[in-house]
């Protein structure tokens, strides 16, 4: 049977046309693949059948009855009020260009061209690119860093207290809650230090949107007192890719400037698949999201106790004095095992078929959400439990010297990485241009091995967790070279780096 008004036949696979996006998205979907990644529907496990159904009839546009996201009065309107009443928030916003977006406008919002903004230097790389185009200059906090997980973990107040003192024009604080490790700062303490200085704080917790629907994970940033929070629903809740809120907190924020940069920075052509699936993933939680989360809390607490004491480590709030954790967001330490996370990522997708959502040297990072099962659960520390019988210490004289081997490797690299953070503490302060002349610079490309010197246009991160190892503005050093050689050669991924190897440098004078 046709489909009326078309040439195709409803249900005709045409396997000889030449779509390769579209192949490639079918057979990981059909691979069996069991997805620890965003986005946080899990390939629709969280999501009831009914809302699945001929979702391409749900791309329209502005016509009379589907409102106008750029000018809200209607249906558009009524469901980013729903939103806001869930979070907790005065007024929230719908954003389609995901949480990057929200975070530009923020910052925009927040601080005027030539300002200051107080931030944790492991912001994500749209904090540093949303300052760029809004001529805001950095000051960067450094945050508390782990040894034994080999990560940074968050922001203390009194390093906050410190960076208001130096810097008291700022009008605004920035602060990543929960990384992407799911480690949170005490947001209650650092809102109550912000405001004492009349500054506005911004959260970015884009990791963290369930964090409202279940008592038993991290406060959540607004209760705690953020002036505006950013949210990615598509990271945690079954939510479509790229769909965001922005949420206004307090009184403290101009919401007509907020209004305006969302409306410069948002597309014209807004994707209502995406904005319909903000307010069914709004819907989801405050329906079913506590005892959703609760199954999958249960989940992971009757089954972390199967690693014990062995080769594996699991992140957790005991690990990170100081600091909470998001208990859905496993973080699975492999230094134990002699190998790095990038090696430890691949065997568990060629192997078991479990795709993480990222890796470092140290680390895997698997992304648990309300969509998971108690048996996606299971399967993956089956997994995580066979990977930890398999280690070395298992294994015969020749296998366990090169593991040992192989461990000491990894771990002189982790400690140039470390001693590399130390040194960049520097020069965090000291860029050679303000962020507002650096945009309009001549820039060229050189080859990375040749970079040293240089001074970078752009982000220099490994990617995820997209933490910028170096930022626009700043020297490029030759230890920083040699550790993001490391990291290319370990199988990492690393943005501001091209595929030929050369990075964008401003022209020497």
């Amino acid at each position: 049977m046709k489909r009326t008004g078309t040439m195709f036949e409803k249900n005709q696979m045409p396997h000889d046309w030449n779509t390769p996006v579209y192949k490639a998205l079918k057979a990981y979907a059909a691979s069996g693949t069991l997805p620890f990644h965003m986005p946080g529907h899990k390939l629709g496990a969280g999501i009831p059948d009914y809302f699945l159904t001929e979702i391409e009839k749900l791309d329209l546009t502005e016509i009379p009855g589907t409102d106008d996201l750029h000018k809200a009065e209607g249906v558009l309107k009524e469901a980013q009020d729903l939103a806001a009443s869930a979070f907790g928030a005065l007024r929230s916003w719908f954003v389609v260009n995901g949480s990057t977006t929200g975070i530009h406008a923020a910052v925009a919002a927040a601080c005027r061209p030539g300002q200051r903004l107080i931030t944790s230097r492991d912001c994500h790389k749209s904090v540093v690119n949303g300052m760029l185009m809004a001529g805001i200059t950095p000051y960067y906090i450094m945050p508390e860093y782990s040894d034994e997980f080999c990560l940074s973990t968050g922001i203390i107040p009194d390093e906050l207290e410190k960076a208001i003192t130096a810097a008291p024009d700022a009008p605004a604080v920035f602060i990543t809650r929960p990384n992407y490790y799911g480690i949170c700062s005490d947001i209650k303490k650092i809102a109550e230090i912000v405001h004492s200085h009349e500054k506005i704080l911004i959260v970015d917790e884009a990791h963290g949107p369930h964090f409202s629907f279940n008592d038993r994970l991290p406060v959540s940033a607004l209760e705690a007192g953020a002036d505006i929070c950013v949210q990615s629903a598509h990271k945690t809740l079954p939510a479509l890719t790229q769909g965001a809120y922005l949420h206004i907190g307090s009184d403290r924020v101009d919401q007509e400037r907020i209004g305006y940069f969302l409306g410069m920075y948002q597309t014209t052509s807004p994707s209502y698949i995406i904005m319909a699936f903000l307010d069914i993933a709004r819907e989801i939680m405050q329906r079913q999201g506590k005892e959703m989360l609760d199954r999958l809390l249960d989940s992971i607490q009757a089954n972390r106790g199967r690693l014990g004491n062995g080769a594996l480590r699991l992140l957790s709030k005991e690990s990170v004095p100081g600091f909470d954790h998001d208990a859905t967001r496993l973080v699975v330490n492999v230094s134990g095992l002699g190998t790095t996370g990038y090696e430890t990522e691949k065997v568990l997708r060629t192997e078991y078929r479990i795709q993480a959502e990222m890796s470092d040297f140290s680390n895997v990072v698997f992304i648990s959400t309300a969509a998971d099962s108690p048996g996606t659960t299971d399967r993956l520390f089956d997994a995580l439990a066979c990977l930890q019988q398999r280690s070395y210490s298992g294994a015969g004289p020749a296998a366990k010297a090169a593991g040992h081997e192989h461990m000491r490797k990894w771990s002189r690299l982790k400690q140039r990485h470390a001693d590399l953070m130390e040194q960049q503490m520097e020069s965090w302060h000291a860029a050679s241009l303000e962020y507002r002349d650096i945009m309009g610079a001549d820039a060229e490309r050189v080859r990375l091995a040749d970079a040293a010197g240089r001074i970078s246009k752009c982000v220099i991160s490994p990617y995820p967790p997209g933490t910028a190892l170096i930022c626009p503005g700043e020297m490029i050093t030759q230890e920083a070279v040699d550790f993001v050689m490391d990291v290319a050669r370990a199988g990492g991924n690393i943005h501001g780096v091209d595929r030929d190897g050369a990075v964008l440098v401003l022209c020497r004078k």
